[in-house]
């Protein structure tokens, strides 16, 4: 018999379980190993001792200790992962917390997900309410669908969720404030641990399916992305034999690491560096379990993926200070992509997106530009 569609709360045990015997007993264990060479090393030299039976006896016991703790945690999994094979437990999309854990998990290890633990990994889908919308169902998950369409697209370890973020402070969002005009949004969810162009593929056969399956011809389209959301798009439009993009009027980026972002090449840094001492390789291997989505995001996307060439492009940078000139503003931007990166124009004056309108957002971090007023009002700008 088939499990039931949807991972649930044991399949994020399980996976737990899982991260607990291959992340912290194993970092544990070798930091505790690497130390305790070292001092023994430390300790030999000093005493001028030649003995190696303290260390011998200090491993064999810390060993087992160990061993027991992971095979401990693998029978658990095991045992959960029997539990959730039957579809037994509470859906995580069901509850706000569990949808928030899947996103997560699958923006730090989706690329994993779908290879290891596929019930957990996230599909890219059009989203309404909370669930998936089978594409040859647009007539009626959309009954009232127009000809100009809007589609939104997510960052890293979010969800369409994202775009009601600040709707209980401003009262409104971005697609229902097109909606209001005439649009018909569509909000998407996405894997975002799997490797951008990865991700470029999947949205641009979504987006063929989707004009194909549209209830009614569609006129105009345009695409909204926050943050990686903005470099799955650009990684879309350069999928060949695909017919939507000479629909596409206008492409919409905010805060979006078109260069790279600094904290995804810190990390990469970090886990180099660490790599150099037994003592700390370990933490080393933590970071490298960063998804290939997130890899991605150091270099992000460069010339090789060049703008529609139909579509106008439009440029949303933030920063902490009130200047993106400043020269906080300039190293930290909005805490995690700096402003040049976002506009996509780099150090020697190279840009990526000749002639496109860029807005920027004073004394905004990185998602305080979604549902800006700002950017509320450039939109209906823009898309007049």
């Amino acid at each position: 018999m088939d499990r039931p569609a949807g991972p649930t709360l044991l399949d994020g045990l399980a996976l737990l379980a899982e991260v607990a015997d291959e992340l912290v007993v194993a970092t544990v264990r070798d930091t505790h190993a690497a130390v305790g060479d070292r001092v023994h090393g430390i300790t030999r030299a000093a005493t001028g001792g030649t003995s190696a039976l303290p260390q011998a006896t200090h491993r064999t016991l810390a060993s087992g200790v160990y061993a027991g703790l992971g095979l401990t945690l693998r029978a658990l999994r095991a045992g959960l992962d029997r539990a959730a094979a039957t579809g037994m437990g509470p859906r995580l999309d069901d509850d706000p917390r569990g949808r928030f854990l899947r996103e997560a998990v699958n923006g730090l290890i989706g690329d994993r997900l779908v290879e290891e633990r596929p019930p957990l990994a996230i599909p890219m889908a059009v989203r309404i309410g909370g669930s998936d919308v089978p594409l040859d169902q647009l007539d009626q998950a959309f009954p009232g669908a127009g000809g100009r369409v809007v589609v939104f697209l997510h960052g890293l370890c979010e969800s369409e969720l994202a775009w009601l973020r600040h709707r209980d402070r401003l009262g409104t969002t971005y697609p229902e404030t097109l909606a209001e005009r005439g649009w018909t949004p569509v909000m998407l969810r996405a894997n975002t641990g799997l490797p951008v162009r990865q991700n470029g593929v999947a949205l641009a056969s979504l987006l063929d399916d989707l004009v194909a399956g549209w209830p009614v011809p569609v006129e105009r389209l345009v695409l909204v992305g926050h943050s990686m959301g903005g470099l799955i798009i650009r990684a879309a439009s350069a999928v060949r034999g695909t017919r939507w993009p000479e629909l596409v009027s206008d492409v919409v980026t905010l805060g979006t690491p078109h260069l790279g972002a600094p904290l995804a090449a810190v990390a990469a840094h970090g886990s180099r560096h660490l790599g150099r001492l037994p003592e700390s390789a370990a933490f080393g291997r933590v970071l490298d379990w960063r998804s290939r989505g997130i890899h991605d995001l150091v270099l992000g996307l460069d010339e090789d993926v060049p703008p529609l060439p139909r579509a106008r492009y439009r440029l949303v940078s933030a920063t902490l200070t009130e200047r993106a000139a400043h020269p906080v503003g300039h190293l930290v931007g909005d805490l995690l992509v700096r402003p040049h990166s976002a506009v996509g124009r780099d150090r020697r004056g190279r840009e990526l997106f000749p002639g496109a309108e860029v807005l920027h957002l004073a004394r905004t971090g990185h998602f305080g530009v979604l549902n800006h007023p700002d950017v509320t009002r450039a939109l209906v700008r823009w898309l007049s």
